[in-house]
Protein backbone atom coordinates (compact mmCIF):
# COMPACT_ATOMS: atom_id res chain seq x y z
CA UNK A 1 0.00 0.00 0.00
CA UNK A 2 1.39 3.15 -0.85
CA UNK A 3 0.23 6.81 0.49
CA UNK A 4 0.06 9.95 -1.08
CA UNK A 5 -0.76 13.21 0.52
CA UNK A 6 -1.99 16.38 -0.80
CA UNK A 7 -3.15 19.66 0.48
CA UNK A 8 -6.02 22.05 -1.55
CA UNK A 9 -4.96 24.95 -2.48
CA UNK A 10 -7.55 26.51 -4.79
CA UNK A 11 -10.38 29.03 -3.39
CA UNK A 12 -12.37 27.79 -6.33
CA UNK A 13 -13.95 24.33 -5.27
CA UNK A 14 -13.34 21.14 -7.22
CA UNK A 15 -14.03 17.85 -7.53
CA UNK A 16 -12.31 15.38 -5.50
CA UNK A 17 -11.56 12.96 -9.15
CA UNK A 18 -10.35 15.96 -10.92
CA UNK A 19 -8.19 17.05 -8.39
CA UNK A 20 -6.27 14.10 -7.63
CA UNK A 21 -6.07 13.59 -11.63
CA UNK A 22 -4.37 16.52 -12.26
CA UNK A 23 -2.31 15.72 -8.87
CA UNK A 24 -0.96 12.08 -8.88
CA UNK A 25 -0.88 11.56 -12.88
CA UNK A 26 -3.71 8.36 -12.32
CA UNK A 27 -6.17 8.38 -14.64
CA UNK A 28 -9.65 9.44 -13.73
CA UNK A 29 -11.12 6.09 -14.14
CA UNK A 30 -8.67 4.67 -12.04
CA UNK A 31 -9.21 7.43 -9.21
CA UNK A 32 -13.23 7.07 -8.97
CA UNK A 33 -12.04 2.98 -8.70
CA UNK A 34 -9.70 4.29 -5.57
CA UNK A 35 -12.56 5.81 -3.99
CA UNK A 36 -15.56 3.34 -4.24
CA UNK A 37 -12.57 1.15 -2.60
CA UNK A 38 -12.90 3.26 0.35
CA UNK A 39 -9.12 4.48 -0.40
CA UNK A 40 -9.28 8.17 -0.24
CA UNK A 41 -9.81 10.44 2.61
CA UNK A 42 -10.89 13.71 2.86
CA UNK A 43 -9.64 15.48 6.21
CA UNK A 44 -9.70 12.20 7.44
CA UNK A 45 -13.00 10.52 6.09
CA UNK A 46 -13.49 8.06 3.64
CA UNK A 47 -14.82 10.41 0.80
CA UNK A 48 -16.30 10.02 -2.54
CA UNK A 49 -14.98 10.82 -5.82
CA UNK A 50 -17.68 13.81 -6.62
CA UNK A 51 -16.96 15.40 -3.64
CA UNK A 52 -16.46 19.03 -3.57
CA UNK A 53 -13.19 19.93 -2.16
CA UNK A 54 -12.65 23.71 -0.13
CA UNK A 55 -9.89 25.52 0.33
CA UNK A 56 -6.70 23.94 3.01
CA UNK A 57 -8.76 20.27 2.70
CA UNK A 58 -6.25 17.85 3.32
CA UNK A 59 -6.49 14.76 0.76
CA UNK A 60 -4.91 11.52 1.20
CA UNK A 61 -4.53 8.46 -1.67
CA UNK A 62 -3.91 4.92 -0.69
CA UNK A 63 -2.80 2.96 -3.66
CA UNK A 64 -3.10 -1.26 -3.07
CA UNK A 65 -0.54 -2.98 -4.86
CA UNK A 66 -1.61 -3.77 -8.30
CA UNK A 67 -2.69 -7.36 -8.96
CA UNK A 68 0.22 -9.12 -11.87
CA UNK A 69 -0.33 -7.67 -15.07
CA UNK A 70 -1.52 -10.13 -18.17
CA UNK A 71 -0.77 -7.91 -20.75
CA UNK A 72 1.17 -9.83 -23.19
CA UNK A 73 4.97 -8.48 -24.04
CA UNK A 74 5.00 -8.01 -28.00
CA UNK A 75 7.88 -7.50 -30.59
CA UNK A 76 6.70 -4.92 -31.71
CA UNK A 77 9.32 -2.10 -33.49
CA UNK A 78 9.27 1.17 -31.47
CA UNK A 79 12.27 3.77 -31.60
CA UNK A 80 13.18 4.17 -28.25
CA UNK A 81 15.33 7.95 -28.22
CA UNK A 82 16.47 7.64 -24.78
CA UNK A 83 16.23 5.76 -21.38
CA UNK A 84 17.66 5.04 -18.37
CA UNK A 85 16.58 3.24 -15.04
CA UNK A 86 13.80 5.66 -14.20
CA UNK A 87 12.21 6.57 -17.71
CA UNK A 88 12.50 6.27 -21.47
CA UNK A 89 11.50 8.68 -23.89
CA UNK A 90 9.83 7.09 -27.39
CA UNK A 91 9.31 8.08 -30.27
CA UNK A 92 6.16 6.93 -31.26
CA UNK A 93 4.99 6.04 -34.95
CA UNK A 94 1.47 7.13 -36.22
CA UNK A 95 -0.93 4.39 -35.73
CA UNK A 96 0.08 2.53 -32.63
CA UNK A 97 -2.34 2.92 -29.66
CA UNK A 98 -0.55 3.91 -26.49
CA UNK A 99 -2.52 1.58 -24.30
CA UNK A 100 -5.70 -0.79 -24.89
CA UNK A 101 -9.13 0.45 -24.58
CA UNK A 102 -12.13 1.25 -26.20
CA UNK A 103 -12.00 -2.33 -28.20
CA UNK A 104 -7.91 -2.10 -28.67
CA UNK A 105 -6.16 -4.59 -27.25
CA UNK A 106 -2.78 -6.81 -27.83
CA UNK A 107 -0.97 -4.50 -30.17
CA UNK A 108 -0.18 -1.20 -28.09
CA UNK A 109 2.53 0.47 -27.60
CA UNK A 110 2.56 -0.83 -23.62
CA UNK A 111 2.37 -4.45 -25.18
CA UNK A 112 5.99 -3.17 -26.84
CA UNK A 113 7.55 -1.47 -24.17
CA UNK A 114 6.68 -4.58 -21.90
CA UNK A 115 8.94 -6.59 -24.22
CA UNK A 116 11.66 -4.18 -24.78
CA UNK A 117 12.14 -2.38 -21.05
CA UNK A 118 13.10 -4.06 -17.62
CA UNK A 119 10.58 -2.47 -15.43
CA UNK A 120 7.36 -0.04 -15.48
CA UNK A 121 6.04 2.26 -13.25
CA UNK A 122 2.40 0.81 -11.80
CA UNK A 123 0.31 3.74 -10.89
CA UNK A 124 -1.93 3.68 -13.35
CA UNK A 125 -2.76 0.19 -13.23
CA UNK A 126 -1.92 -2.94 -14.94
CA UNK A 127 -3.48 -2.02 -18.30
CA UNK A 128 -1.43 1.35 -18.20
CA UNK A 129 1.62 0.25 -16.86
CA UNK A 130 4.32 3.16 -17.29
CA UNK A 131 2.20 5.58 -19.06
CA UNK A 132 2.60 9.09 -17.53
CA UNK A 133 1.02 10.90 -20.72
CA UNK A 134 -0.66 9.81 -23.72
CA UNK A 135 -0.73 11.03 -27.72
CA UNK A 136 -3.56 10.08 -30.09
CA UNK A 137 -3.04 7.16 -31.77
CA UNK A 138 -2.51 8.36 -35.32
CA UNK A 139 -0.48 11.36 -33.51
CA UNK A 140 3.49 10.60 -34.20
CA UNK A 141 5.86 12.12 -31.28
CA UNK A 142 7.47 11.94 -28.68
CA UNK A 143 6.05 10.72 -25.06
CA UNK A 144 7.91 10.03 -21.90
CA UNK A 145 7.32 6.75 -19.53
CA UNK A 146 7.87 6.04 -16.02
CA UNK A 147 9.90 2.76 -15.24
CA UNK A 148 9.14 3.26 -11.54
CA UNK A 149 6.36 4.44 -9.41
CA UNK A 150 8.68 7.71 -7.92
CA UNK A 151 9.75 8.55 -11.52
CA UNK A 152 6.04 8.25 -12.39
CA UNK A 153 4.57 11.10 -9.57
CA UNK A 154 7.56 13.13 -10.23
CA UNK A 155 6.89 13.54 -14.45
CA UNK A 156 3.42 13.83 -13.70
CA UNK A 157 3.11 16.28 -11.47
CA UNK A 158 5.53 17.84 -13.94
CA UNK A 159 2.70 17.73 -16.65
CA UNK A 160 0.15 19.14 -14.22
CA UNK A 161 2.65 21.90 -13.25
CA UNK A 162 3.05 22.56 -16.55
CA UNK A 163 6.76 22.80 -16.05
CA UNK A 164 6.91 19.57 -18.77
CA UNK A 165 6.98 21.30 -22.12
CA UNK A 166 5.34 19.76 -24.93
CA UNK A 167 5.69 21.18 -28.61
CA UNK A 168 3.68 19.74 -31.63
CA UNK A 169 4.24 20.27 -35.23
CA UNK A 170 1.07 20.24 -37.90
CA UNK A 171 -0.40 20.78 -41.28
CA UNK A 172 -3.15 23.00 -41.26
CA UNK A 173 -5.95 23.58 -44.12
CA UNK A 174 -6.35 27.38 -45.11
CA UNK A 175 -4.21 30.25 -44.43
CA UNK A 176 -4.06 30.95 -40.73
CA UNK A 177 -4.63 34.92 -40.21
CA UNK A 178 -2.34 35.85 -37.39
CA UNK A 179 1.57 34.38 -36.99
CA UNK A 180 1.20 33.69 -33.36
CA UNK A 181 -1.51 33.43 -31.00
CA UNK A 182 -3.00 31.41 -27.90
CA UNK A 183 -6.39 29.39 -27.97
CA UNK A 184 -8.21 29.34 -24.58
CA UNK A 185 -11.64 27.70 -24.71
CA UNK A 186 -13.33 24.69 -22.49
CA UNK A 187 -13.00 21.07 -23.95
CA UNK A 188 -15.56 18.40 -22.88
CA UNK A 189 -17.55 15.37 -24.96
CA UNK A 190 -19.22 16.06 -27.57
CA UNK A 191 -22.85 15.32 -27.26
CA UNK A 192 -23.61 13.97 -30.44
CA UNK A 193 -20.53 11.38 -30.42
CA UNK A 194 -19.06 10.52 -27.03
CA UNK A 195 -15.86 9.47 -28.97
CA UNK A 196 -15.73 13.19 -29.89
CA UNK A 197 -14.20 16.38 -27.93
CA UNK A 198 -15.75 19.54 -28.57
CA UNK A 199 -15.27 23.21 -27.74
CA UNK A 200 -18.18 23.77 -25.28
CA UNK A 201 -19.16 25.95 -21.95
CA UNK A 202 -19.53 23.19 -19.60
CA UNK A 203 -16.02 21.29 -20.24
CA UNK A 204 -12.55 22.10 -19.03
CA UNK A 205 -10.23 24.55 -19.65
CA UNK A 206 -7.94 24.31 -22.72
CA UNK A 207 -5.03 26.24 -23.24
CA UNK A 208 -2.81 26.29 -26.51
CA UNK A 209 -0.38 28.43 -28.10
CA UNK A 210 0.44 28.32 -31.95
CA UNK A 211 3.16 29.92 -33.97
CA UNK A 212 2.60 29.83 -37.52
CA UNK A 213 6.42 28.43 -39.29
CA UNK A 214 5.67 27.92 -43.03
CA UNK A 215 2.68 29.76 -45.21
CA UNK A 216 2.29 27.48 -48.50
CA UNK A 217 0.03 27.06 -51.18
CA UNK A 218 -3.52 27.03 -49.22
CA UNK A 219 -2.07 25.24 -45.87
CA UNK A 220 -0.43 26.54 -43.01
CA UNK A 221 2.59 24.79 -40.45
CA UNK A 222 2.06 25.51 -37.25
CA UNK A 223 4.06 24.59 -34.18
CA UNK A 224 1.68 24.24 -30.93
CA UNK A 225 2.47 24.48 -27.33
CA UNK A 226 0.36 22.49 -24.90
CA UNK A 227 -0.06 25.23 -21.50
CA UNK A 228 -3.40 22.12 -20.39
CA UNK A 229 -3.65 18.34 -21.63
CA UNK A 230 -7.47 17.46 -22.81
CA UNK A 231 -8.02 14.78 -24.78
CA UNK A 232 -7.73 16.21 -28.71
CA UNK A 233 -6.70 19.40 -27.60
CA UNK A 234 -4.68 20.20 -30.51
CA UNK A 235 -6.95 18.89 -32.99
CA UNK A 236 -9.90 20.40 -31.44
CA UNK A 237 -8.88 24.01 -31.25
CA UNK A 238 -7.42 23.88 -34.80
CA UNK A 239 -11.06 23.04 -36.05
CA UNK A 240 -12.23 25.88 -33.47
CA UNK A 241 -9.91 27.99 -35.41
CA UNK A 242 -11.32 27.08 -38.68
CA UNK A 243 -8.34 25.24 -39.52
CA UNK A 244 -8.86 21.70 -38.91
CA UNK A 245 -5.32 19.65 -39.56
CA UNK A 246 -4.77 17.95 -42.27
CA UNK A 247 -5.71 14.45 -42.70
CA UNK A 248 -7.81 14.31 -39.23
CA UNK A 249 -10.63 11.63 -39.78
CA UNK A 250 -12.59 13.57 -36.85
CA UNK A 251 -12.03 16.56 -36.78
CA UNK A 252 -10.83 17.86 -40.26
CA UNK A 253 -12.00 17.81 -44.02
CA UNK A 254 -12.70 14.81 -45.57
CA UNK A 255 -11.47 15.16 -48.86
CA UNK A 256 -8.61 12.35 -48.97
CA UNK A 257 -6.13 14.58 -51.18
CA UNK A 258 -2.69 13.37 -49.55
CA UNK A 259 -4.03 9.29 -49.31
CA UNK A 260 -3.08 9.63 -45.30
CA UNK A 261 -3.86 7.28 -42.47
CA UNK A 262 -4.31 10.16 -40.14
CA UNK A 263 -3.87 13.55 -39.46
CA UNK A 264 -0.24 15.23 -40.07
CA UNK A 265 0.08 16.74 -36.09
CA UNK A 266 3.55 15.35 -34.90
CA UNK A 267 4.91 15.55 -31.31
CA UNK A 268 8.38 17.23 -32.45
CA UNK A 269 9.54 18.17 -29.08
CA UNK A 270 9.69 17.26 -24.97
CA UNK A 271 11.18 18.67 -22.47
CA UNK A 272 11.28 18.19 -18.86
CA UNK A 273 13.71 18.19 -15.17
CA UNK A 274 14.97 14.42 -14.71
CA UNK A 275 13.06 13.13 -11.45
CA UNK A 276 16.36 11.84 -9.90
CA UNK A 277 19.39 14.02 -11.18
CA UNK A 278 17.58 17.09 -11.50
CA UNK A 279 18.49 17.67 -14.82
CA UNK A 280 17.00 19.76 -17.77
CA UNK A 281 16.18 17.40 -20.55
CA UNK A 282 15.35 17.83 -23.62
CA UNK A 283 14.19 15.58 -26.79
CA UNK A 284 13.19 16.36 -30.57
CA UNK A 285 11.94 14.14 -33.07
CA UNK A 286 12.07 14.96 -36.77
CA UNK A 287 8.96 15.01 -38.75
CA UNK A 288 7.57 11.22 -40.20
CA UNK A 289 8.18 10.72 -44.21
CA UNK A 290 4.78 10.67 -44.98
CA UNK A 291 4.47 14.50 -43.56
CA UNK A 292 7.71 15.49 -44.73
CA UNK A 293 6.33 14.11 -48.38
CA UNK A 294 3.08 16.43 -48.44
CA UNK A 295 5.27 19.20 -47.24
CA UNK A 296 7.93 19.19 -49.94
CA UNK A 297 5.31 18.65 -52.60
CA UNK A 298 3.55 21.95 -51.31
CA UNK A 299 6.88 23.54 -50.89
CA UNK A 300 7.27 22.52 -54.84
CA UNK A 301 3.70 24.02 -55.82
CA UNK A 302 4.42 27.08 -53.64
CA UNK A 303 7.57 27.64 -54.69
CA UNK A 304 9.05 27.93 -50.98
CA UNK A 305 11.50 26.75 -48.85
CA UNK A 306 11.35 25.82 -44.78
CA UNK A 307 12.78 27.80 -42.20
Amino acid sequence: MKMFEYVFDLSKPLRLDVFLTEKSGFTRSHIKNLCSGGNVSVNGETAKANKSLKLSDRVVLCVPEDKKSDLTPKDIPIDIVYQDKDLAVINKPQGLTVHAGNGTCGDTLVNALLFYLDNLSGINGVIRPGIVHRIDKNTSGLLVVAKNDDAHVSLAKQIQDKTCKRTYLALLEGNVGKDCGVIETFIGRDEKNRTKMAVKKTGRKAVTEFRVKERLSGYTLCEFSLKTGRTHQIRVHAKYMGHPVVGDPEYGVKNGKFKLNGQLLHAAKLEFIHPTTGKEMSFTAPLPDYFENVLEKLRNKTGTKSE
